[in-house]
């Protein structure tokens, strides 16, 4: 919306029926009507849930220009920030979203999940030590959160501080059941510890919770091949890489934080020429679409 139409508009809403413009030339300041501030910040609010709405819905190019509106109306409410900042991270715009989410957490330094989603955007910007601080920070709030706790976990495991990622992993596992990736990440801790048949263990755990997951399958597989088993590694592979086709990409693997000594023996299962014809024929054929992988944030 124009600038012009957007600010008449805005004096609309507020009750103000009409506004005297200076004669042009005259050396006076313009009158400035008062706004009634109240009334803007519950529309404010109003667009909020009206963006709230629209990202349950994946709209986000919608939602967002009505969420930077609503910090307009309603600058003082943290939560209008929060929304702002977490659309930004979700368009990969970090600093932007960082910025915002750190307005947010001023206005409200004891919200838990502004805490847990700067966090996150740190740890994807890959300043480690700043989403740890965060991450911590919102879980002695808050302590009963596995997606939080996963995140600390990753985090931990960037700064190589594997016992914590395994405490963190397996605390997210132990508060949700079903929270798959916790234990999956714990299996690539220990495989770089060289506790390979526990590592084996957990993914097949996993395999027990979720058995429609690629990750776990090909962890497990590339381990039984590495130890001899090498037919039942190249099966259990082939069923993996048929679910989702890019974890034979090596960069793929390395984003969702699988460790240098898995992935060196990966690169020799996948060098093996039984897997070898599967991975060319997912390149000259490619899936239309593949799932997405809760691994990392």
């Amino acid at each position: 919306m124009p600038k012009l139409n957007w600010l008449i508009s805005l004096i609309a809403c507020a009750g103000i029926s009409s506004i005297s413009l200076p004669v042009r030339g005259q050396a006076v300041l313009p009158y400035v009507p008062k706004l009634d501030s109240e009334k803007l910040e519950l529309q404010g609010l109003q667009l909020l849930q009206d963006a709230v709405q629209l990202i349950r819905f994946q709209q986000y190019e919608l939602a967002l220009p009505r969420a930077e509106l609503a910090t307009q109306l309603a600058p003082t409410n943290y939560e209008v920030w929060f929304i702002l900042g977490s659309l930004y991270i979700q368009q990969d715009n970090l600093d932007k979203g960082i910025g915002v989410l750190e307005k947010s957490e001023s206005l409200a330094p004891e919200q838990e999940g502004v805490l847990f989603t700067l966090g996150n955007a740190y740890f994807q910007k890959g300043e480690y030590e700043k989403a740890k601080e965060k991450l911590e920070a919102g879980l002695e709030i808050e302590e009963n959160s596995p997606e939080a706790l996963f995140d600390l976990g990753n985090t931990y495991l960037k700064l190589s501080e594997l016992d914590k990622a395994i405490d963190s992993y397996e605390q997210a596992f132990a508060q949700e059941s079903t929270f798959w990736p916790a234990l999956n990440n714990v299996g690539l801790v220990e495989y770089e510890q060289g506790d390979r048949q526990e590592a084996m263990e957990k993914w097949q755990s996993v395999i027990e919770v979720d058995g429609e997951q690629a990750e776990p399958q090909l962890a497990l597989a590339v381990a039984l091949f590495s130890q001899g088993e090498v037919n039942k590694g190249i099966e259990l592979g082939k069923a993996a890489l048929a679910i989702d086709s890019r974890y034979a990409d090596i960069q793929f693997l390395q984003d969702n934080l699988w460790g240098e000594r898995l992935i060196e023996d990966t690169r020799k299962f996948l060098s093996n020429p039984q897997i070898q014809e599967i991975v060319s024929s997912y390149e000259e054929f490619p899936l239309e679409s593949e799932p997405e992988t809760p691994s990392i944030p």
